[in-house]
Formats: C-alpha cells, structure tokens, sequence
C-alpha cells in the first residue's frame, strides 16, 4: 500500500492511499484530536476529481469535531473517503485494504459507515483494524438514530419560530428518501406533519407516497415548493445561489451533511428570515449512537435519551443567535469552539 500525505491548515492529518492489489483508492482526514480520536464515517462515492473528493473529505471532517463538541461526546473530528463507484461486488477486498488503511492510524481516527457503506462493510474493516464502530450487533446501522435526531431539531426549530414543537398539519419537503430521510418521514407522518417528498431513485419516493402519505415531486421542484420546512436528506452544498431565492419555507432542517456550499449561504437564509437548523447539529445522532454504545458502553435507552437532547442543543443555538444578532451556523459554531476551548483549558 502506498502512503503520501499532505500538510494542510488547521488539520492535524491528512493522507492518502493507494492498493494497485485490490484497487483501492481513499483519503483519510482528521481534523482536530482535542476532545478524543477522530470518529467519522467512510463515504464511498465516485468523485468528479480527486480534488473534489479531497474537499470533502475536509468539510466533512471539521463538521464531526464540531458535530461531536456539540453532541457531549469523547471524539474529534475525522473522515475517510474511498474513491470509486460504491455498486462494486469486490467490497471484501476494497474494504479489507480501507481496514488496513485506517489500521496505520493507529487509532488516530475511528471510521463507521456513511454514504455507500453499510455496516456489512464495516465487518470487512474490521477483520484488519479494532478502529470501527456501526458494527452489526452492536450499534448497527445508525441511520433511524440521525432520523430522531432530525425530527428533534425540526421540533427544536418549529418552537423557537412559532412558539410550539407540534409538527402536525406542518408541510415538510423531504429531499432524499433513503436510509436516513425514510425514517425521518415515518416520524415526521407518526407526527400528523403533511409530507412532499423526492429522490432520485423513484421507488424510494413510491415507498413515502404508500407508507406515509407523501405526495411526490420532481427532484428540481422540491425547492420552489411551498411548505413549512425543507428538509435536506441527500447530498451536501444544496443551499446555493441558485436554490436559496427559490425557497418558500420558514425553516431548513436536515440530515444532509455540509448543506451550505459556503458560510455566507447560512447568512443569505438569515436575510431570507429563513430559519436554519445547522445540519452537524441537527444530523449528530449517527455518532451519538455509535459513541454512546461503543465507545462508552451505554444501554440503548440511555444513547436514546442522548439523541432527544438534541432537541435542547438546537435550542441554545437558536438563544445564541438571537441574543448575538447572529446567523444560527456562526452560532452553533461558537457553542461547538466554547465547548472545545473549556476541553483545552481543562486540568490534565
């Protein structure tokens, strides 16, 4: 396997590597070691570019030190990428390299599964490197758990802009409907909230249209729809110049990670009176689960009560920006820095 690596700013590692034997081809970027090691899922997604592939990976990774900062959680900030087209049938050998890959961290980061990964390939991981979590049997796919977490700050959201968290007869537009956004409509219909939903994949949508009474949209139409909440579920860098004037909602609320294509793209919801839940915040119950109950040892009831906490991190964020004057992602930003900066300053 070959190693290289790459100095860059305000991160304490990032590598790559490459297997010509299995064909594997992954990033690896750990952002910052402050509260713990660096915990972060693999994405495995077939990049444009290599540099595209390397930005991700460093957006994603400063968002898991911020993510677990607010969570309560004894983690850093780290993310793996593997390069590729994630339908592959040689996922043994593709994953067995990733497992040997992230062994040589030595412990330095902790991966888990993310886009195109399941915890099916973490097992594979894990025949090369005791550094994974999201393993099946144990916390599992942590999917229904980010769902929870979201429905929290929807609820969060929904009482700071109209005084109540009851979400039913809310309209949410749901963008993507897969692992995370599915359970998300499941609680969202549980809830007695009005569903438009879109994916990519139609059979995703005919799921939410029969199990919970979503009417379907087409994928470009979902932001120009008139509801109360957009809620992100796919891919990241959505809230854009293009699809920002579009919006006819009163809050954004989501699973998708990185969901702003740049920090002035939260200021421009902010001039829109658009309420933004910010997504590391909102999507943390992915690795409050996988922290919880395999690093720290927690019963499921316990890490549960972590993710409805979530709730109550929204609402401090959302104080923070109105008594600062302040866009809500430059708040939670502050609460994540505070958090760590009390981790530095804190007696050995």
């Amino acid at each position: 396997m070959k190693i290289t690596e790459k100095a860059v700013p305000g991160y304490e590692r990032v590598v790559f590597a490459e297997d010509p034997d299995s064909g594997y081809r992954g990033i690896i970027a750990v952002h910052n070691t402050t509260l713990g090691p660096g915990a972060g899922g693999t994405r495995f997604w077939n990049y444009r570019s290599d540099e595209e592939a390397l930005n991700d990976a460093l957006r994603l990774s400063r968002g898991m030190t911020y993510k677990s900062a607010l969570a309560g959680l004894p983690c850093g900030g780290g993310k793996s990428i593997i390069l590729g087209d994630n339908r592959t049938t040689e996922r043994e050998k593709i994953f067995r390299a990733h497992g040997r890959f992230v062994h040589l961290l030595g412990g330095l980061y902790i991966t888990a599964e993310d886009v195109g990964t399941s915890p099916a390939d973490m097992e594979y991981v894990l025949q090369e490197t005791p550094y994974v979590a999201g393993l099946q049997g144990k916390s599992g796919d942590p999917s229904p758990r980010t769902a929870r977490g979201v429905f929290r700050a929807m609820q969060a959201a929904a009482k700071f802009r109209w005084g109540s968290d009851d979400l039913a007869g809310r309209t949410v537009a749901l963008q993507g409907c897969g692992h995370v956004g599915f359970p998300l409509a499941e609680e969202l219909h549980r809830a007695g909230a009005k569903l438009m939903v879109t994916d990519v994949d139609d059979a995703r949508v005919q799921r939410a249209v029969s199990e919970c009474g979503a009417r379907a949209v087409a994928p470009d139409e979902i932001y120009g729809v008139e509801a109360d909440i957009l809620a992100p579920c796919a891919m990241g860098a959505i809230l854009n110049d293009q699809t920002i004037p579009r919006l006819r909602v009163e809050i954004v609320a989501g699973a998708a990670n990185n969901q702003l294509l740049e920090t002035r793209h939260g200021d421009m919801l902010e001039a829109r009176g658009i309420l933004y839940a910010p997504d590391y915040a909102a999507n943390a119950g992915g690795i409050i689960s996988g922290g919880c109950m395999e690093m720290l040892g927690w019963d499921e009831a316990r890490m549960l009560a972590r993710v409805d906490d979530i709730y109550d991190c929204l609402s401090e964020i959302f104080k923070i920006s109105s008594e600062r004057k302040l866009p809500t992602w430059k708040a939670a930003d502050i609460l994540a820095e505070q958090r760590l900066q009390i981790k530095q300053e804190s007696p050995a």
